[in-house]
């Protein structure tokens, strides 16, 4: 039986350079999950590795890590399609590859400092070199403007390649989408000593970076992924693609309104924000089913059973992380209670999982596909099928159990903490002891434990998957 090695004489220039974004992807995911099973123990355990590796570094390394291994997914995903749709080989290359070791000794250099220097006083040096301070984008100041440049350089060598080459509703998307991705990062960069005013700003790189930008990327790679995989019209998906566009630049930015109940904006925003942040999944779900039905009709295979069943994860699973438990706590009388409890916690790990590392983890397939040479990769492998199957049914189980401890423990806040303590320190000291909410962050850590097992499952299959299968990958793109 033939062994098919991996063989980078079967990729494209933009895949080469994919593969090294995919690898970094994997490493930082490893290093998330790492660092988030022990900030969870050190919930259980407080005096856990204290003085040594406190859990404010765990949390921001945990989070962080999260954020960066899905932009390097999203970028090298990007890279993945981009000649495939414009059919010329990509532009600037030797750009996108500077880009990628300045953002990795980047990261390397922020981490490092994360681990080592967080301690001493806080001053005008320290928000260029240390911490800039702000929850979820905490890298020094120098490595926001890398990340800026980055971003730029990633959007020459996509409008450049586009431009030259063949323009489709993906392609015209996905330029469009990179020029806010840099220009919105831009936002988290300003200073101000008012409070109110710097969460506004910060929100604004929080909430379009992540649920406006990147969910058009989402868009473009979900579009890609179903007409390469099922074969599925390009019409039908490209359709969608621009509904997803009028709801993301739509109601992304109106369902920003959510996150100013507390800093002092006038109150229209609370009803206009709750409601419109919950609209943002729905056509990535519609052209799922659209693109699913269409292809089951006209008698359509999937050639990649595994990159096939994350793509339908994704679809649902964006559907109810970023959607249905963003709804359910994003209405500002119930956000009320709900507001920096374990309840937001337990959105967070569902939409950040649904929403973007599964369609990230469907492109890994895509990678391994085509990086042996065009293998079919099918759902009934006798010597390595069950590897991604129980990775996916692990790492799902694991962040569904993880989402629904959280909520438990979120709940009982708002009742203890909230409703009966009254947003007191007391309130806040009981509800943190009490039974509920202990039970919640042990069952939390356990399923922490189903999803790192999950995760190493997934590795092993990227790394055999495909081995012994013929090279009779038949290709239907519309």
């Amino acid at each position: 039986m033939t062994i098919n090695q991996f063989n980078t004489q079967n990729l494209n220039v933009g895949q080469k350079l994919a593969i090294k974004y995919f690898s970094v992807a994997v490493v930082l995911f490893a290093a998330q999950i790492l660092f988030g099973l022990i900030a969870g123990l050190q919930y259980l355990q407080p005096d856990l590795f204290y003085g040594v590796l406190d859990f404010n570094v765990n949390r921001t390394v945990h989070i962080n890590a999260m954020i960066i291994w899905m932009l390097y997914g999203f970028i090298g995903a990007s890279y993945w399609l981009l000649e495939d749709e414009t059919g010329i080989s990509i532009v600037g290359i030797k750009w996108g590859h500077f880009s990628f070791w300045l953002l990795t000794v980047a990261v390397i250099i922020v981490v490092l400092v994360y681990l080592f220097i967080q301690w001493g006083p806080g001053t005008d040096a320290t928000i260029w070199f240390i911490n800039e301070g702000r929850e979820y984008i905490e890298a020094p100041r120098l490595a926001d403007i890398g990340i800026v440049i980055c971003m730029l350089i990633f959007f020459y060598n996509v409008a450049a390649t586009v431009s030259k080459g063949k323009v489709t509703g993906i392609t015209g998307v996905l330029t469009l989408d990179l020029v806010a991705l840099a220009g919105l990062y831009l936002a988290g960069m300003f200073y101000t000593t008012n409070i109110s005013l710097d969460q506004f700003w910060w929100w604004w790189v929080i909430h379009l970076w992540v649920e406006a930008t990147w969910e058009v990327l989402v868009g473009c790679i979900m579009a890609w992924g179903l007409i390469t995989t099922l074969g599925a019209s390009r019409k039908i998906v490209t359709t969608w693609l621009y509904i997803e566009v009028a709801l993301m630049f739509g109601a992304g930015i109106l369902g920003l309104g959510h996150h100013y109940f507390w800093i002092g904006t006038p109150e229209y925003w609370f009803t206009v924000g709750g409601l419109f942040s919950a609209l943002e999944p729905i056509p990535l779900v519609a052209m799922v089913v659209h693109a699913v039905y269409d292809s089951g009709k006209h008698g359509f295979k999937s050639n990649n059973h595994p990159a096939m069943a994350w793509l339908i994860a994704h679809a649902f699973g964006n559907f109810f992380g970023a959607g249905v438990w963003g709804f359910m706590h994003t209405l500002p009388q119930i956000n009320l209670y709900t507001h920096g409890t374990q309840w937001t916690a337990s959105h967070g790990h569902l939409a950040f999982f649904g929403a973007y590392a599964t369609i990230i983890i469907a492109m890994f397939y895509f990678a391994v596909q085509k990086w042996r040479g065009g293998v079919t990769i099918r759902g009934d492998l006798v010597d390595s099928g069950w590897k991604w199957k129980w990775s996916l049914a692990l790492l799902n189980i694991g962040v569904m159990g993880m989402t629904i401890a959280l909520l438990i423990s979120g709940y009982e806040q708002s009742q203890i903490e909230r409703a009966i303590g009254g947003s007191t320190w007391l309130g806040y000291f009981q509800a943190q002891i009490h039974p509920w909410f202990v039970e919640g962050l042990v069952w939390r850590q356990i399923m922490g434990y189903i999803t790192a097992l999950g995760f190493i499952l997934l590795v092993w299959d990227l790394l055999t998957i495909g081995k012994k299968e013929p090279l009779e990958l038949e290709s239907k793109v519309a």
